[in-house]
């Protein structure tokens, strides 16, 4: 079924530093102090899979404390025939900051907090701005999300000069930002339903990780009502296609986006759905139980089809054309980031997230190591580090 478009305010103004609360918790973007209690206490007890994970991230080369970055002025995502494409510096850069805070966050050990901090501090003296094709607010929304969590964990590090630290935030409001907010007002001049949710979603994700990493409270509240009540693609109201009842078990099936155009981008949705629920329930905003928990339910249809389940479909008139039947291109895609889903759902919510969990663990069996790797662990394109990962060892529970 499809649900009547809601009036939506517009998100400008979101970009002022000035707009400074206490509220927010520090960390909180994807992970809280109280997340690193439960996993400091899995990997000192060597309990699996989670020590597994732990292990598996220690050998990752992004995880190395004599890891050297590569800042840019110009970051350039898209060959637009004049400027040569360097977005590869920036992802593998800002998985690179992620995997050292973590095992700071997890080993305590500062040269980790140095080495990330090093990464964070040296794109903030040298990026100026975001270029390329339409392309370039990928860019601003993936690496966005992902340089804020990244300066997230290392928020409360004492070692972390302040002024470097003000820089990195500013460079956060100043050029991630603004392309985040742009690209949810304008759509690179075009209607709502142009182009697809994940360009809304990772923008999304980018504008609320910097919100809590800055403290703008402005921010962070016009994203999170964006997801509830915006009128484009990655919005919640506007995301599900359909609806359906799953005979035998009478959960409710949701159709997604991009079900029709392949499952590679189907899959992102989910993990962007994912990151953006994560990160605003953290500082208590629940939006995975919106709709009646709707990213469950996508979850939970992509997760069916991408095990090689038959789901139903309905035709969607998309703005490259009208797609009559599910897309079977990339099926069975292997992608980190369902163990976060996995998690909320099945084990903190108690909910039935059977093909959420069998997906995951399809993505597990399939990658080298049994559990759900990051950056680095998925091949060496983008595609591979368009999520943070280590699930296994970050949100599963038990």
């Amino acid at each position: 079924m499809f649900r009547p478009l809601p009036t939506m305010l517009p998100i400008t103004s979101v970009l002022a530093l000035s707009t400074a609360v206490t509220a927010f918790v520090h960390p909180g973007a994807l992970h809280t102090a109280q997340d690193f209690e439960r996993i400091n206490t899995h990997v000192a007890n060597a309990d699996e899979p989670w020590n597994t994970t732990w292990t598996l991230l220690t050998a990752s080369s992004y995880a190395q404390a004599s890891y050297q970055p590569t800042p840019q002025e110009i970051v350039y995502r898209g060959a637009n025939g004049v400027d040569s494409e360097n977005y590869q510096y920036l992802y593998r850069d800002a998985a690179a900051a992620y995997q050292l805070a973590l095992r700071w966050k997890i080993s305590n050990d500062t040269t980790f907090a140095d080495a990330a901090v090093n990464i964070l501090s040296s794109w903030a003296a040298t990026l100026t701005s975001i270029g390329g094709t339409s392309d370039k607010f990928l860019a601003s929304g993936l690496y966005g999300y992902e340089m804020a969590n990244a300066a997230e964990l290392m928020s409360d590090y004492s070692g972390w000069n302040s002024d470097n630290k003000t820089a990195t935030g500013t460079m956060l409001a100043n050029v991630f930002a603004p392309m985040n907010n742009l690209f949810l007002e304008d759509h690179n001049g075009q209607d709502y339903y142009h182009y697809w949710a994940n360009w809304d979603l990772c923008n999304l994700a980018s504008l609320i990780a910097i919100g809590i990493f800055t403290d703008n409270e402005t921010m962070y509240k016009n994203a999170v009502n964006y997801v509830r009540t915006g009128p484009s693609n990655g919005a919640l109201p506007v995301f599900a296609i359909a609806n359906y009842t799953e005979s035998g078990s009478s959960k409710i099936l949701t159709q997604g986006q991009e079900a029709g155009r392949d499952q590679g981008h189907s899959t992102l949705d989910a993990v962007l759905l994912g990151v953006v629920a994560q990160q605003a329930y953290n500082q208590g905003d629940d939006l995975f139980a919106e709709y009646s928990n709707e990213i469950l339910n996508a979850a939970e249809y992509i997760g069916k089809y991408n095990v090689g389940q038959d789901v139903p479909y309905t035709a969607y008139n998309s703005y490259q054309g009208n797609q009559t039947v599910i897309s079977n291109n990339s099926r069975g895609t292997v992608r980190p980031g369902f163990e976060l889903l996995s998690a909320h759902y099945g084990q903190l919510k108690g909910l039935d997230s059977s093909w959420t969990n069998a997906y995951r663990d399809w993505v597990n069996v399939n990658s080298t190591s049994g559990v759900e790797g990051g950056g680095g662990n998925y091949g060496t394109t983008s595609g591979g580090f368009d999520g943070l990962g280590f699930g296994t060892l970050l949100y599963r529970i038990s």
